[in-house]
Protein backbone atom coordinates (compact mmCIF):
# COMPACT_ATOMS: atom_id res chain seq x y z
CA UNK A 1 0.00 0.00 0.00
CA UNK A 2 2.80 2.41 0.95
CA UNK A 3 4.71 1.63 -2.24
CA UNK A 4 1.53 2.09 -4.27
CA UNK A 5 0.77 5.50 -2.74
CA UNK A 6 4.45 6.46 -2.98
CA UNK A 7 4.19 6.28 -6.77
CA UNK A 8 1.47 8.93 -6.89
CA UNK A 9 2.35 12.42 -8.05
CA UNK A 10 2.11 15.38 -5.69
CA UNK A 11 -1.00 16.58 -7.50
CA UNK A 12 -2.74 13.20 -7.09
CA UNK A 13 -1.85 12.99 -3.41
CA UNK A 14 -3.09 16.51 -2.80
CA UNK A 15 -6.33 15.84 -4.66
CA UNK A 16 -7.02 12.65 -2.69
CA UNK A 17 -6.09 14.34 0.60
CA UNK A 18 -8.39 17.29 -0.07
CA UNK A 19 -11.23 15.01 -1.15
CA UNK A 20 -10.89 12.88 2.00
CA UNK A 21 -10.81 16.00 4.17
CA UNK A 22 -13.94 17.39 2.50
CA UNK A 23 -15.79 14.08 2.93
CA UNK A 24 -14.77 13.79 6.59
CA UNK A 25 -15.74 17.39 7.31
CA UNK A 26 -19.07 16.91 5.53
CA UNK A 27 -19.74 13.71 7.51
CA UNK A 28 -18.92 15.45 10.78
CA UNK A 29 -21.22 18.32 9.81
CA UNK A 30 -24.04 15.89 9.02
CA UNK A 31 -23.60 14.08 12.35
CA UNK A 32 -23.51 17.34 14.29
CA UNK A 33 -26.52 18.80 12.48
CA UNK A 34 -28.43 15.52 12.83
CA UNK A 35 -27.78 15.39 16.58
CA UNK A 36 -28.77 19.03 16.98
CA UNK A 37 -31.87 18.59 14.84
CA UNK A 38 -32.90 15.46 16.75
CA UNK A 39 -32.61 17.31 20.03
CA UNK A 40 -34.74 20.13 18.60
CA UNK A 41 -37.39 17.70 17.33
CA UNK A 42 -37.57 15.83 20.63
CA UNK A 43 -37.69 19.10 22.51
CA UNK A 44 -40.54 20.34 20.30
CA UNK A 45 -42.38 17.04 20.72
CA UNK A 46 -42.01 17.19 24.51
CA UNK A 47 -43.22 20.79 24.61
CA UNK A 48 -46.20 19.96 22.39
CA UNK A 49 -47.08 16.88 24.44
CA UNK A 50 -46.83 18.86 27.68
CA UNK A 51 -49.06 21.63 26.31
CA UNK A 52 -51.74 19.15 25.21
CA UNK A 53 -51.59 17.23 28.51
CA UNK A 54 -51.80 20.40 30.59
CA UNK A 55 -54.73 21.63 28.48
CA UNK A 56 -56.64 18.40 29.04
CA UNK A 57 -55.77 18.34 32.75
CA UNK A 58 -57.26 21.80 33.16
CA UNK A 59 -60.30 21.11 30.94
CA UNK A 60 -63.57 21.18 33.01
CA UNK A 61 -65.02 18.58 30.67
CA UNK A 62 -62.34 16.10 31.75
CA UNK A 63 -62.95 16.88 35.42
CA UNK A 64 -66.70 16.43 34.94
CA UNK A 65 -66.27 13.14 33.08
CA UNK A 66 -64.05 11.78 35.85
CA UNK A 67 -66.94 12.21 38.26
CA UNK A 68 -69.30 9.94 36.28
CA UNK A 69 -69.68 6.19 36.88
CA UNK A 70 -68.13 5.39 33.45
CA UNK A 71 -65.40 8.02 32.59
CA UNK A 72 -64.27 6.01 29.55
CA UNK A 73 -67.59 6.47 27.77
CA UNK A 74 -67.16 10.21 27.68
CA UNK A 75 -63.33 10.61 27.71
CA UNK A 76 -62.35 8.05 25.01
CA UNK A 77 -64.10 9.81 22.08
CA UNK A 78 -62.94 13.16 23.39
CA UNK A 79 -59.28 12.01 23.70
CA UNK A 80 -59.30 10.50 20.20
CA UNK A 81 -60.71 13.72 18.75
CA UNK A 82 -58.09 15.91 20.52
CA UNK A 83 -55.32 13.45 19.54
CA UNK A 84 -56.16 13.75 15.84
CA UNK A 85 -56.61 17.52 15.91
CA UNK A 86 -53.37 18.16 17.89
CA UNK A 87 -51.26 15.69 15.90
CA UNK A 88 -50.44 13.63 18.97
CA UNK A 89 -49.87 9.90 18.73
CA UNK A 90 -51.56 9.01 21.99
CA UNK A 91 -53.52 10.55 24.86
CA UNK A 92 -54.01 8.42 27.94
CA UNK A 93 -56.19 9.55 30.84
CA UNK A 94 -55.79 7.29 33.86
CA UNK A 95 -56.72 6.94 37.50
CA UNK A 96 -54.07 7.54 40.18
CA UNK A 97 -53.69 3.74 40.39
CA UNK A 98 -52.54 3.60 36.72
CA UNK A 99 -55.79 2.17 35.32
CA UNK A 100 -56.39 3.62 31.87
CA UNK A 101 -59.61 5.46 31.00
CA UNK A 102 -58.50 6.14 27.42
CA UNK A 103 -55.99 4.70 24.94
CA UNK A 104 -55.47 4.79 21.15
CA UNK A 105 -55.96 1.00 21.25
CA UNK A 106 -59.36 0.45 22.91
CA UNK A 107 -58.42 -3.10 23.90
CA UNK A 108 -55.89 -1.68 26.35
CA UNK A 109 -58.41 0.45 28.22
CA UNK A 110 -58.68 -0.75 31.80
CA UNK A 111 -55.10 -1.98 31.88
CA UNK A 112 -52.32 -0.33 33.82
CA UNK A 113 -50.31 2.52 32.31
CA UNK A 114 -46.66 1.71 31.62
CA UNK A 115 -44.28 4.46 32.62
CA UNK A 116 -43.25 6.73 35.46
CA UNK A 117 -46.01 8.63 37.27
CA UNK A 118 -44.46 9.21 40.70
CA UNK A 119 -43.67 12.90 40.07
CA UNK A 120 -47.17 13.46 38.65
CA UNK A 121 -48.73 11.84 41.73
CA UNK A 122 -46.73 14.32 43.77
CA UNK A 123 -48.39 17.15 41.83
CA UNK A 124 -45.59 17.91 39.31
CA UNK A 125 -45.77 17.81 35.53
CA UNK A 126 -42.80 16.24 33.64
CA UNK A 127 -41.68 14.86 30.28
CA UNK A 128 -39.69 11.74 29.44
CA UNK A 129 -38.75 9.31 26.66
CA UNK A 130 -40.15 5.92 27.47
CA UNK A 131 -40.93 2.67 25.63
CA UNK A 132 -44.54 1.78 26.20
CA UNK A 133 -47.18 -0.27 24.41
CA UNK A 134 -46.77 1.88 21.26
CA UNK A 135 -42.96 1.69 21.33
CA UNK A 136 -40.46 4.42 22.24
CA UNK A 137 -42.16 7.76 22.69
CA UNK A 138 -41.62 11.29 23.99
CA UNK A 139 -44.39 11.82 26.54
CA UNK A 140 -45.61 14.31 29.09
CA UNK A 141 -47.50 13.33 32.30
CA UNK A 142 -49.65 15.97 34.04
CA UNK A 143 -51.77 15.53 37.20
CA UNK A 144 -55.47 16.42 37.25
CA UNK A 145 -56.13 18.21 40.55
CA UNK A 146 -59.39 18.57 42.45
CA UNK A 147 -60.42 21.83 44.05
CA UNK A 148 -58.69 20.82 47.26
CA UNK A 149 -55.45 20.02 45.38
CA UNK A 150 -55.85 16.25 45.50
CA UNK A 151 -54.65 14.30 42.43
CA UNK A 152 -57.80 12.65 41.05
CA UNK A 153 -56.39 11.54 37.66
CA UNK A 154 -53.38 11.75 35.36
CA UNK A 155 -53.15 12.79 31.70
CA UNK A 156 -50.32 11.37 29.52
CA UNK A 157 -49.82 12.70 25.97
CA UNK A 158 -46.97 11.86 23.64
CA UNK A 159 -45.40 11.38 20.21
CA UNK A 160 -43.74 8.12 19.17
CA UNK A 161 -40.05 8.24 18.23
CA UNK A 162 -40.79 7.01 14.67
CA UNK A 163 -42.79 10.16 14.03
CA UNK A 164 -40.02 12.37 15.40
CA UNK A 165 -37.60 10.63 13.01
CA UNK A 166 -39.96 11.37 10.12
CA UNK A 167 -39.82 15.05 11.05
CA UNK A 168 -36.02 14.82 11.35
CA UNK A 169 -35.63 13.15 7.96
CA UNK A 170 -36.48 16.32 6.04
CA UNK A 171 -33.75 18.25 7.77
CA UNK A 172 -31.19 15.48 7.27
CA UNK A 173 -31.99 15.33 3.55
CA UNK A 174 -31.30 19.06 3.26
CA UNK A 175 -28.04 18.65 5.17
CA UNK A 176 -26.95 15.71 2.99
CA UNK A 177 -27.67 17.65 -0.19
CA UNK A 178 -25.63 20.58 1.12
CA UNK A 179 -22.78 18.20 2.08
CA UNK A 180 -22.82 16.60 -1.38
CA UNK A 181 -22.74 20.03 -2.99
CA UNK A 182 -19.81 21.00 -0.79
CA UNK A 183 -17.99 17.78 -1.70
CA UNK A 184 -18.60 18.40 -5.41
CA UNK A 185 -17.40 22.02 -5.26
CA UNK A 186 -14.37 21.05 -3.16
CA UNK A 187 -13.54 18.20 -5.53
CA UNK A 188 -13.63 20.52 -8.54
CA UNK A 189 -11.37 23.05 -6.79
CA UNK A 190 -9.01 20.27 -5.67
CA UNK A 191 -8.92 18.88 -9.21
CA UNK A 192 -8.06 22.28 -10.68
CA UNK A 193 -5.32 22.75 -8.08
CA UNK A 194 -3.97 19.25 -8.67
CA UNK A 195 -3.93 19.91 -12.41
CA UNK A 196 -1.83 23.03 -11.85
CA UNK A 197 0.57 21.15 -9.56
CA UNK A 198 0.83 18.30 -12.04
CA UNK A 199 1.88 20.81 -14.69
CA UNK A 200 4.51 22.60 -12.60
CA UNK A 201 5.93 19.40 -11.08
CA UNK A 202 5.84 17.51 -14.41
CA UNK A 203 3.74 14.79 -12.76
CA UNK A 204 6.49 13.70 -10.38
CA UNK A 205 5.85 12.38 -6.89
CA UNK A 206 7.22 13.88 -3.70
CA UNK A 207 9.75 11.09 -3.17
CA UNK A 208 10.93 11.35 -6.77
CA UNK A 209 11.32 15.12 -6.53
CA UNK A 210 13.21 14.78 -3.25
CA UNK A 211 15.52 12.22 -4.80
CA UNK A 212 16.06 14.38 -7.88
CA UNK A 213 16.78 17.42 -5.72
CA UNK A 214 19.41 15.45 -3.80
CA UNK A 215 21.01 14.34 -7.07
CA UNK A 216 20.96 17.85 -8.52
CA UNK A 217 22.40 19.33 -5.33
CA UNK A 218 25.24 16.79 -5.40
CA UNK A 219 25.96 17.39 -9.08
CA UNK A 220 25.77 21.16 -8.63
CA UNK A 221 28.55 21.25 -6.06
CA UNK A 222 30.69 18.43 -7.45
CA UNK A 223 31.25 19.61 -11.02
CA UNK A 224 34.49 21.38 -11.80
CA UNK A 225 32.80 24.23 -13.67
CA UNK A 226 31.19 27.26 -12.10
CA UNK A 227 27.40 27.35 -12.38
CA UNK A 228 25.18 30.42 -11.95
CA UNK A 229 21.37 30.23 -12.12
CA UNK A 230 19.35 33.41 -12.70
CA UNK A 231 15.63 34.12 -12.84
CA UNK A 232 13.78 36.07 -15.52
CA UNK A 233 14.85 39.39 -13.93
CA UNK A 234 18.53 38.25 -13.99
CA UNK A 235 18.67 38.07 -10.19
CA UNK A 236 21.02 35.30 -9.06
CA UNK A 237 19.02 32.38 -7.66
CA UNK A 238 21.89 29.98 -7.06
CA UNK A 239 25.59 29.51 -7.68
CA UNK A 240 27.82 26.60 -6.76
CA UNK A 241 31.08 26.52 -4.80
CA UNK A 242 33.21 26.60 -7.94
CA UNK A 243 31.46 29.74 -9.20
CA UNK A 244 32.01 31.37 -5.81
CA UNK A 245 35.72 30.55 -6.08
CA UNK A 246 36.06 31.84 -9.64
CA UNK A 247 34.11 35.06 -9.02
CA UNK A 248 35.44 35.85 -5.55
CA UNK A 249 32.00 35.51 -3.92
CA UNK A 250 31.15 34.09 -0.48
CA UNK A 251 29.79 30.57 -0.53
CA UNK A 252 26.01 30.54 -0.73
CA UNK A 253 24.33 28.67 2.17
CA UNK A 254 22.37 25.59 1.17
CA UNK A 255 19.31 26.96 3.00
CA UNK A 256 19.29 30.26 1.07
CA UNK A 257 16.18 30.52 -1.10
CA UNK A 258 15.85 34.20 -2.01
CA UNK A 259 17.26 35.58 -5.27
CA UNK A 260 20.03 38.18 -5.02
CA UNK A 261 19.92 41.13 -7.46
CA UNK A 262 22.96 41.23 -9.73
CA UNK A 263 23.86 44.76 -8.58
CA UNK A 264 24.35 43.53 -4.99
CA UNK A 265 27.09 41.10 -5.98
CA UNK A 266 30.67 42.36 -6.28
CA UNK A 267 31.34 40.79 -9.66
CA UNK A 268 34.14 41.53 -12.11
CA UNK A 269 32.85 43.89 -14.76
CA UNK A 270 33.49 41.49 -17.64
CA UNK A 271 31.39 38.79 -15.96
CA UNK A 272 28.67 41.21 -14.82
CA UNK A 273 28.24 42.45 -18.40
CA UNK A 274 27.51 38.91 -19.59
CA UNK A 275 25.19 38.03 -16.69
CA UNK A 276 23.17 41.22 -17.14
CA UNK A 277 22.16 40.28 -20.68
CA UNK A 278 19.05 38.34 -21.63
CA UNK A 279 20.45 36.40 -24.58
CA UNK A 280 22.60 33.29 -24.85
CA UNK A 281 26.39 33.24 -24.99
CA UNK A 282 28.80 30.67 -26.41
CA UNK A 283 32.47 30.52 -25.42
CA UNK A 284 32.74 34.18 -24.48
CA UNK A 285 36.01 35.08 -22.77
CA UNK A 286 36.01 37.23 -19.63
CA UNK A 287 39.21 38.16 -17.88
CA UNK A 288 38.97 38.84 -14.15
CA UNK A 289 41.84 39.95 -11.92
CA UNK A 290 42.61 36.31 -11.13
CA UNK A 291 41.16 34.13 -13.88
CA UNK A 292 40.54 33.79 -17.57
CA UNK A 293 36.97 32.53 -17.83
CA UNK A 294 35.13 31.01 -20.78
CA UNK A 295 31.40 31.66 -20.37
CA UNK A 296 28.50 29.72 -21.86
CA UNK A 297 24.96 30.88 -21.19
CA UNK A 298 21.65 29.22 -22.07
CA UNK A 299 18.14 30.62 -21.76
CA UNK A 300 15.78 28.25 -19.92
CA UNK A 301 12.23 28.05 -21.25
CA UNK A 302 9.42 26.42 -19.28
CA UNK A 303 7.92 23.24 -20.70
CA UNK A 304 4.46 24.38 -19.65
CA UNK A 305 1.95 25.79 -22.08
CA UNK A 306 -0.08 29.00 -22.12
CA UNK A 307 0.59 31.12 -19.05
CA UNK A 308 3.08 28.61 -17.62
CA UNK A 309 5.41 28.78 -20.64
CA UNK A 310 8.06 31.28 -21.67
CA UNK A 311 11.48 32.33 -20.40
CA UNK A 312 12.02 31.51 -16.74
CA UNK A 313 15.72 32.30 -16.41
CA UNK A 314 19.23 31.44 -17.53
CA UNK A 315 21.95 28.92 -16.70
CA UNK A 316 25.55 30.15 -16.99
CA UNK A 317 28.63 27.93 -16.85
CA UNK A 318 32.09 29.29 -16.09
CA UNK A 319 35.21 27.40 -17.19
CA UNK A 320 38.60 28.40 -15.88
CA UNK A 321 41.09 28.71 -18.75
CA UNK A 322 43.73 30.57 -16.73
CA UNK A 323 46.19 27.72 -16.69
CA UNK A 324 45.40 26.91 -20.32
CA UNK A 325 46.15 30.47 -21.39
CA UNK A 326 49.33 30.51 -19.32
CA UNK A 327 50.42 27.19 -20.79
CA UNK A 328 49.58 28.52 -24.25
CA UNK A 329 51.82 31.51 -23.54
CA UNK A 330 54.62 29.24 -22.39
CA UNK A 331 54.14 27.04 -25.46
CA UNK A 332 54.20 30.08 -27.71
CA UNK A 333 57.43 31.23 -26.05
CA UNK A 334 58.97 27.80 -26.47
CA UNK A 335 57.82 27.75 -30.08
CA UNK A 336 59.45 31.13 -30.58
CA UNK A 337 62.69 29.81 -29.12
CA UNK A 338 62.48 26.70 -31.27
CA UNK A 339 61.82 28.71 -34.44
CA UNK A 340 64.63 31.10 -33.56
CA UNK A 341 67.05 28.23 -33.01
CA UNK A 342 65.95 26.59 -36.25
CA UNK A 343 66.40 29.78 -38.24
CA UNK A 344 69.72 30.47 -36.55
CA UNK A 345 70.89 26.97 -37.35
CA UNK A 346 69.97 27.53 -40.98
CA UNK A 347 71.68 30.93 -40.96
CA UNK A 348 74.79 29.56 -39.30
CA UNK A 349 74.89 26.75 -41.87
CA UNK A 350 74.86 29.32 -44.66
CA UNK A 351 77.61 31.33 -42.98
CA UNK A 352 79.63 28.18 -42.36
CA UNK A 353 79.39 27.30 -46.05
CA UNK A 354 80.52 30.81 -46.89
CA UNK A 355 83.52 30.56 -44.54
CA UNK A 356 84.46 27.16 -46.03
CA UNK A 357 84.21 28.62 -49.53
CA UNK A 358 86.48 31.53 -48.54
CA UNK A 359 89.04 29.09 -47.18
CA UNK A 360 88.85 27.04 -50.37
CA UNK A 361 89.39 30.25 -52.33
CA UNK A 362 92.58 30.71 -50.31
CA UNK A 363 91.21 33.74 -48.50
CA UNK A 364 91.63 32.65 -44.86
CA UNK A 365 91.81 36.20 -43.55
CA UNK A 366 88.37 37.07 -44.93
CA UNK A 367 86.95 33.79 -43.56
CA UNK A 368 88.37 34.49 -40.10
CA UNK A 369 87.04 38.03 -40.12
CA UNK A 370 83.52 36.87 -41.08
CA UNK A 371 83.48 34.16 -38.42
CA UNK A 372 84.80 36.35 -35.63
CA UNK A 373 82.45 39.26 -36.39
CA UNK A 374 79.30 37.12 -36.31
CA UNK A 375 80.48 35.23 -33.26
CA UNK A 376 81.37 38.36 -31.37
CA UNK A 377 77.98 39.97 -32.03
CA UNK A 378 75.87 37.08 -30.70
CA UNK A 379 78.31 35.98 -28.05
CA UNK A 380 78.52 39.42 -26.54
CA UNK A 381 74.79 39.48 -25.85
CA UNK A 382 74.79 35.93 -24.48
CA UNK A 383 77.75 36.63 -22.24
CA UNK A 384 76.10 39.81 -20.98
CA UNK A 385 72.91 37.99 -20.08
CA UNK A 386 74.64 34.98 -18.55
CA UNK A 387 76.86 37.11 -16.38
CA UNK A 388 74.11 39.42 -15.13
CA UNK A 389 70.90 37.40 -14.94
CA UNK A 390 70.46 34.51 -12.51
CA UNK A 391 66.69 34.33 -13.06
CA UNK A 392 66.54 31.30 -15.43
CA UNK A 393 63.10 31.98 -16.87
CA UNK A 394 63.84 35.63 -17.62
CA UNK A 395 67.25 34.69 -19.04
CA UNK A 396 65.80 32.13 -21.44
CA UNK A 397 62.98 34.45 -22.42
CA UNK A 398 65.32 37.37 -23.24
CA UNK A 399 67.67 35.15 -25.23
CA UNK A 400 64.78 33.74 -27.26
CA UNK A 401 63.24 37.15 -27.93
CA UNK A 402 66.65 38.53 -28.91
CA UNK A 403 67.03 35.75 -31.46
CA UNK A 404 63.52 36.38 -32.73
CA UNK A 405 64.21 40.11 -33.08
CA UNK A 406 67.44 39.40 -34.92
CA UNK A 407 65.61 37.12 -37.32
CA UNK A 408 63.04 39.83 -38.03
CA UNK A 409 65.68 42.49 -38.46
CA UNK A 410 64.70 44.45 -35.36
CA UNK A 411 67.29 46.06 -33.13
CA UNK A 412 66.93 44.53 -29.68
CA UNK A 413 68.55 46.40 -26.81
CA UNK A 414 68.63 45.09 -23.25
CA UNK A 415 69.48 47.29 -20.25
CA UNK A 416 70.38 45.07 -17.27
CA UNK A 417 71.79 45.71 -13.81
CA UNK A 418 75.22 44.34 -12.92
CA UNK A 419 73.55 41.50 -11.05
CA UNK A 420 69.97 40.21 -11.13
CA UNK A 421 69.34 37.63 -8.44
CA UNK A 422 66.54 35.04 -8.72
CA UNK A 423 63.18 36.65 -7.93
CA UNK A 424 60.03 35.41 -6.19
CA UNK A 425 57.87 36.12 -9.24
CA UNK A 426 56.19 32.88 -10.44
CA UNK A 427 57.64 31.64 -13.73
CA UNK A 428 54.27 31.52 -15.49
CA UNK A 429 53.43 35.09 -14.55
CA UNK A 430 56.89 36.26 -15.62
CA UNK A 431 56.47 34.60 -19.02
CA UNK A 432 52.95 36.07 -19.39
CA UNK A 433 54.04 39.61 -18.54
CA UNK A 434 57.43 39.90 -20.26
CA UNK A 435 56.60 37.62 -23.20
CA UNK A 436 53.41 39.47 -24.16
CA UNK A 437 54.98 42.91 -23.75
CA UNK A 438 57.99 42.03 -25.92
CA UNK A 439 55.80 40.33 -28.54
CA UNK A 440 53.60 43.43 -28.78
CA UNK A 441 56.68 45.67 -28.95
CA UNK A 442 58.22 43.57 -31.75
CA UNK A 443 55.00 43.72 -33.76
CA UNK A 444 54.70 47.49 -33.25
CA UNK A 445 58.38 48.09 -34.13
CA UNK A 446 58.15 45.95 -37.27
CA UNK A 447 55.73 48.49 -38.75
CA UNK A 448 58.25 51.36 -38.42
CA UNK A 449 61.09 52.41 -40.72
CA UNK A 450 63.78 51.93 -38.06
CA UNK A 451 62.49 49.03 -35.97
CA UNK A 452 63.89 48.81 -32.49
CA UNK A 453 62.84 47.36 -29.13
CA UNK A 454 64.33 48.32 -25.80
CA UNK A 455 63.99 46.21 -22.64
CA UNK A 456 65.11 47.53 -19.27
CA UNK A 457 65.21 45.40 -16.13
CA UNK A 458 65.86 46.84 -12.69
CA UNK A 459 65.65 45.06 -9.35
CA UNK A 460 65.70 46.28 -5.76
CA UNK A 461 65.11 44.48 -2.50
CA UNK A 462 61.41 45.32 -2.69
CA UNK A 463 60.45 45.34 -6.35
CA UNK A 464 61.26 44.19 -9.85
CA UNK A 465 60.81 46.83 -12.57
CA UNK A 466 60.52 45.82 -16.21
CA UNK A 467 60.13 48.40 -19.00
CA UNK A 468 59.50 47.44 -22.62
CA UNK A 469 59.49 50.11 -25.31
CA UNK A 470 59.52 50.19 -29.09
CA UNK A 471 60.06 52.57 -31.95
CA UNK A 472 56.34 52.84 -32.67
CA UNK A 473 54.03 55.75 -31.89
CA UNK A 474 51.87 53.86 -29.43
CA UNK A 475 48.24 52.70 -29.53
CA UNK A 476 45.42 55.19 -29.81
CA UNK A 477 43.24 53.36 -27.28
CA UNK A 478 44.98 54.74 -24.22
CA UNK A 479 43.97 52.93 -21.04
CA UNK A 480 41.49 50.80 -23.02
CA UNK A 481 44.41 48.90 -24.49
CA UNK A 482 44.21 46.57 -21.47
CA UNK A 483 40.55 45.70 -22.05
CA UNK A 484 39.66 42.29 -23.45
CA UNK A 485 39.17 42.39 -27.22
CA UNK A 486 40.98 45.70 -27.79
CA UNK A 487 43.77 45.22 -30.34
CA UNK A 488 45.83 47.31 -32.74
CA UNK A 489 46.94 44.33 -34.83
CA UNK A 490 43.93 44.61 -37.13
CA UNK A 491 43.01 41.15 -38.41
CA UNK A 492 45.85 39.34 -36.65
CA UNK A 493 45.08 40.46 -33.10
CA UNK A 494 42.82 38.82 -30.54
CA UNK A 495 42.88 41.48 -27.83
CA UNK A 496 43.80 39.09 -25.03
CA UNK A 497 47.56 39.52 -24.54
CA UNK A 498 47.60 42.80 -22.60
CA UNK A 499 44.45 41.80 -20.72
CA UNK A 500 46.38 38.77 -19.44
CA UNK A 501 49.32 41.03 -18.57
CA UNK A 502 47.08 43.30 -16.53
CA UNK A 503 45.51 40.30 -14.79
CA UNK A 504 48.87 38.86 -13.81
CA UNK A 505 50.18 42.24 -12.60
CA UNK A 506 47.13 42.88 -10.40
CA UNK A 507 47.20 39.32 -9.07
CA UNK A 508 50.83 39.80 -7.99
CA UNK A 509 49.98 43.10 -6.30
CA UNK A 510 51.95 45.22 -8.80
CA UNK A 511 51.09 48.03 -11.19
CA UNK A 512 51.49 48.76 -14.87
CA UNK A 513 51.92 52.13 -16.55
CA UNK A 514 51.98 53.24 -20.16
CA UNK A 515 54.40 56.10 -20.83
CA UNK A 516 54.46 57.05 -24.48
CA UNK A 517 55.65 53.95 -26.30
CA UNK A 518 56.87 52.19 -23.17
CA UNK A 519 55.02 49.77 -20.90
CA UNK A 520 56.42 49.81 -17.39
CA UNK A 521 55.60 47.03 -14.92
CA UNK A 522 56.52 47.11 -11.25
CA UNK A 523 56.18 43.87 -9.30
CA UNK A 524 56.68 43.59 -5.51
CA UNK A 525 59.09 40.84 -4.56
CA UNK A 526 57.80 40.28 -1.04
CA UNK A 527 54.10 41.21 -1.32
CA UNK A 528 51.36 38.63 -1.05
CA UNK A 529 49.40 38.15 -4.29
CA UNK A 530 46.15 40.09 -4.22
CA UNK A 531 43.00 37.90 -4.04
CA UNK A 532 40.11 38.72 -6.32
CA UNK A 533 37.75 39.62 -3.48
CA UNK A 534 40.19 42.20 -2.14
CA UNK A 535 40.59 44.12 -5.40
CA UNK A 536 38.27 47.14 -5.60
CA UNK A 537 35.71 47.14 -8.37
CA UNK A 538 37.32 50.17 -10.00
CA UNK A 539 40.65 48.37 -10.20
CA UNK A 540 38.98 45.44 -11.94
CA UNK A 541 37.75 47.60 -14.77
CA UNK A 542 40.78 49.83 -15.35
CA UNK A 543 44.37 49.48 -14.30
CA UNK A 544 45.35 52.49 -12.21
CA UNK A 545 43.74 55.17 -14.35
CA UNK A 546 45.88 57.82 -12.73
CA UNK A 547 49.07 56.03 -13.76
CA UNK A 548 47.94 55.11 -17.29
CA UNK A 549 48.38 57.35 -20.29
CA UNK A 550 48.39 56.86 -24.02
CA UNK A 551 51.17 54.50 -24.98
CA UNK A 552 52.51 52.05 -27.41
CA UNK A 553 52.29 48.37 -27.93
CA UNK A 554 49.57 46.31 -29.54
CA UNK A 555 46.95 44.33 -27.74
Amino acid sequence: MKAWIGGWSIATKLFVLQLVMIVVLAALAVVWIWADARADVERDAAAKSLAVAETLAADPYVAAALGTPDPTARLQPYAVSVMHEAGIDFITIMAPDRVRYTHPDPTRIGQEFLGNIDRALAGDSFTETYTGTLGPSVRAVVPVLADDGEVVALVAAGVTVSNTQVALGGRIATVLLAALAMIAIGAVIAWLLSRYLRRVTWGRGAEEMSRMFSYYEGVLHSIGEGLVLQDRSNAVVLYNDRAAELLGLPRRPATATSAVPLAQLDLPRAVADVLSRTDSAVDEIAITPTHVLVIDRDVIVSRGRSRGGGRIGTVTTLRDHTELQELSGELETMTTLSDALRSQAHEFANRLHTIIALIELDRPADAAALASSELALSQALADRLLSAVEEPVLLALLLGKAAQASERGIAFEIDLPDRLEPTSVPARDLITIVGNLIDNALDAAARTSAPAVHVAVEATDAALRIAVGDSGTGPGEGDRVFDLGVTTKEATGHGIGLALVRQAVIRLGGRIRVLGSTFEVTLPLTATPTPAAAIPATTRTAVNDADTSEGAGDA
